[in-house]
């Protein structure tokens, strides 16, 4: 993975963290000492109730689901990468692209999502539940998902990359990454969307989700994990329904 393409695509990640960071930020602190470029984007995750906001929002879901999900397709981009051989290069970005094109359009679905929840008073404009019924609700949904048959049967493909692109190898890199999109948004969306429960500006939260599905999607690790995690939201959501927090 010393290769250009994979060093570029780490500094990406990183990129996509980095940004996460700033826009984090109440942009109140832009007088912080951090440099321009660290100032344009603090406080750009203000959301208001217009297009501007809207986009913004698209924005931040979009970056996240870059930083969080990216890292947990490293093992198929290195399957596919081996796979490919000659020209590797050539056939890893428009894999890679195929893929986030996906997340793209999961953000824009989410970010419509949040502007109906922030509209009915349910979520606060960064993003964060006002709802105890809101947050037990995703919770439930996230820990049944974790033990139904298609959270299974995605899962399955994730973890077994080299079979899944053998499967579709000849329709090329683009259709590959959006077909490996597509396994991966059904595996991951549910836990995706309690970034409405743990927060949209809470980078903790951010990263140990991203560490639970990266590990999620290692066969043997994955398989330990899946139903334990869903039980515990399950149980998680029951308690946020009795208690109101």
């Amino acid at each position: 993975m010393g290769a250009p393409h994979w060093l570029t695509l780490f500094g990406l990640i990183l990129a996509a963290w980095v940004l996460l960071y700033f826009m984090t930020l109440p942009a109140g602190m832009g007088a912080g000492g951090h440099g321009r470029g660290g100032q344009f984007w603090i406080g750009h995750g203000a959301v208001t109730p217009d297009l501007a906001g809207y986009g913004r929002v698209v924005a931040m879901w979009a970056l996240m689901s870059a930083a969080m999900m990216a890292p947990t397709a490293l093992p198929a981009f290195a399957t596919y990468d081996d796979l490919s051989h000659s020209g590797a290069t050539a056939r890893f970005w428009p894999l890679v692209a195929g893929y986030l094109a996906v997340w793209l359009g999961f953000s824009v679905i989410a970010g419509a999502a949040q502007m109906a929840l922030i509209g009915a008073d349910l979520v606060t404009g960064p993003g964060d539940s006002r709802s105890a019924l809101l947050s037990a609700g995703l919770l439930a949904v996230a820990g049944l998902y974790q033990v139904s048959p298609a959270k299974e049967a995605c899962l399955s493909k994730c973890r077994a990359p080299l079979t899944f692109f053998m499967q579709h190898f000849e329709e090329g890199p683009w259709r590959n990454g959006l077909r490996l999109g597509l396994v991966c948004l059904g595996c991951c969306w549910a836990l995706m969307l309690l970034a409405f429960v743990g927060g949209m500006a809470n980078l903790a939260f951010m990263g140990l989700a991203t560490l639970i599905m990266v590990l999620e999607k290692l066969p043997q690790i994955g398989r330990w994990l899946t139903r334990p995690l869903g039980a515990t939201l399950i149980i998680a959501a029951i308690w946020v329904a009795a208690t109101g927090i």
